[in-house]
Parts: C-alpha cells; sequence; structure tokens
C-alpha cells in the first residue's frame, strides 16, 4: 500500500506546494497594507470581526462542502480551541499593524514556525536536538536585531506581535493537523465562522459605526485575508514545510518596498538583518523536522517488512 505521505516526494507537488505559498505572501502582505491603509482608525477588535464577518461571503461557493462534511468530537474540538487562539491572534495583529511598521510586522510574523516548535516540545512532547535548539536560538536573536530593547522605545505593537506569533503558531499547529484530514475549504470555513463568533462580544465593547470608506477597506481585506488562508492551506497538503519555506523571505522584501513607496516608512537594516536571521532559521527548522519525519517513515517501512 502507497504511503500516504508519498505525494510529498513529487516535484510536481512540490511546485505547487511553492506556488501556493507564494501566493499566500502576496495575499497577506496585500492585507497588511490594506490594513494599514483602510482601517487604521477603526478599534482593532472591531476590524477584525468586521474582516471576518465580511469574509464569511467569500465562503458561499464552499457551503455545500460544508454541509456534507460530518466532524467528529475531535475534529470539532480542534476547531474550536484553533478559533479561539485565532481571534486573540486577529486581534493582537490589527492593534499591531496601526503601531509599527509593514516591514516589522512582517518579520516578526516569521516567528511563528519558531513558536511551533517550541509548542512541539512542551505540548506534543518532542524533542529538540542541539541544531534546531541553535536555530530557534538565532531566531530569537533576530528578533531581538529587529526589537533592540533598551536602545530604543518599544510600543505595545512590538509586543502585541510578539503574541500574535504565540497565538499564530497555535492555529497552525490546529491546521496542520487537520490539513490531511479535511478539505481545505472546510478549514477554512470553520475557522472563519468560529473567529467570527468569538469576536462578536469583543468589537461589540468597542463598538464605531465605520464610514463607507472604511467598510469597502474591510471587504476587501476579508477577500484577500480568505483566499491567504485557502492558499495555505493548500500549500500545507501539497508539500511538506522544507520545500515551501524558503520562499518566506519573499513577503518581507515585499513589505519593505510597499512600506517605503506607499506609506514613506524609513528601510531599517536592522529589522530586515533580523527578518533574514529569522527566515534563515525557520527554514533550517523545516529541511530537519523534513529530514526527521523521511527517517522515521523509512524505519517504520524497513520495520514492516
Amino acid at each position: 500500500m502507497a504511503h500516504p505521505t508519498r505525494g510529498f516526494e513529487s516535484p510536481r507537488r512540490s511546485l505547487e506546494g511553492i506556488a501556493w505559498m507564494v501566493l499566500t505572501g502576496i495575499l497577506f502582505v496585500g492585507v497588511t497594507a490594506a490594513v494599514k491603509h483602510g482601517a487604521a482608525d477603526l478599534p482593532a477588535a472591531e476590524s477584525a470581526f468586521l474582516r471576518f464577518a465580511f469574509g464569511l461571503a467569500f465562503l458561499a461557493p464552499m457551503t455545500g462542502t460544508l454541509f456534507r462534511t460530518r466532524l467528529s468530537r475531535r475534529q470539532w474540538q480542534l476547531v474550536g480551541l484553533r478559533g479561539t487562539v485565532h481571534a486573540l491572534g486577529v486581534c493582537l495583529w490589527f492593534h499591531a499593524m496601526t503601531r509599527i511598521t509593514l516591514a516589522e510586522v512582517t518579520a516578526m510574523n516569521n516567528l511563528v514556525p519558531v513558536y511551533v516548535t517550541l509548542g512541539a516540545v512542551l505540548f506534543l512532547g518532542e524533542t529538540l536536538a542541539i541544531r534546531r535548539l541553535v536555530a530557534v536560538a538565532i531566531a530569537f536573536l533576530g528578533a531581538v536585531l529587529i526589537l533592540r530593547p533598551g536602545l530604543r522605545e518599544l510600543s505595545d505593537g512590538h509586543l502585541a506581535m510578539i503574541l500574535v506569533a504565540m497565538c499564530l503558531a497555535g492555529s497552525y499547529l490546529f491546521a496542520k493537523r487537520m490539513a490531511h484530514e479535511l478539505p481545505a475549504t472546510v478549514i477554512v470555513a470553520m475557522m472563519s465562522i468560529v473567529v467570527t463568533i468569538f469576536l462578536l462580544p469583543l468589537a461589540i465593547a468597542v463598538w464605531r459605526w465605520p464610514t463607507s470608506g472604511e467598510i469597502a477597506w474591510i471587504v476587501l481585506i476579508a477577500g484577500l485575508a480568505t483566499c491567504g488562508h485557502y492558499t495555505m492551506t493548500r500549500s500545507f497538503a501539497a508539500a511538506p514545510l522544507s520545500v515551501t519555506q524558503p520562499v518566506a523571505f519573499l513577503p518581507l522584501v515585499w513589505s519593505v518596498f510597499v512600506g517605503f513607496f506607499v506609506f514613506h516608512e524609513a528601510i531599517d537594516i536592522w529589522v530586515i538583518l533580523g527578518g533574514c536571521l529569522i527566515i534563515a532559521a525557520t527554514t533550517f527548522i523545516a529541511i530537519r523536522e523534513s529530514l526527521l519525519s523521511r527517517d522515521r517513515r523509512g524505519n517504520e517501512s524497513t520495520g514492516s517488512l
């Protein structure tokens, strides 16, 4: 019987995974820019709620698949847990986006795989080999270069982004676990529905009626973000992170250019250097994880002969 992960070894599937991840990066940089330009004056919880509420309209084509899918109790639990941490992360992200530069947001987003690695050790019982431990240390060194505590004033946006990376790491762990059990459309739809429900009371607490222009921007943000989560899930299903992670530097490049030319943000060489260190470390972690997974599959195959 063919191993279920054998498709990951196909060059065509690898290219497909890379293409989906490149598109994901473009979409999420677009989301960041749209928030900074069109929704900066709205309360973060309200912006986050409207983004997901309007995003539900983009899920209409998925309705049939969603109703035909029967989730197990365990899958419902994963959906609920993912929705909880993702809702918190989204609120913090909208807050950070209005406080710090595009490049800082994008660079610190790349800490997510580092927290995924640490989360796997703390909650899933995985071991942390010395080489991956060094990679984690390098990633945190990159974060220190970005933040430079003691050398400049840190805003609440920087602190929010640290928490955002932790929350999105949790969301990623749940999504990755579900990626080979459920269709991508179902994973995206269920996350959007649950997060919208969780954000509603937070939005009511700070509500102010948005202008027509803000509504238009939120609709655009919702469309870009919903498509981004779909393409990210397709990338997860098509190829391992060791294949797709090396293109993670592209959103940082795009965010630097968009920040400079559109928002007139100064290019901070320390943010770029720190971001590169984080991306290099997370790429190494992804490659090591892929090699370890391949070794485990090889040992299982040998033992079954």
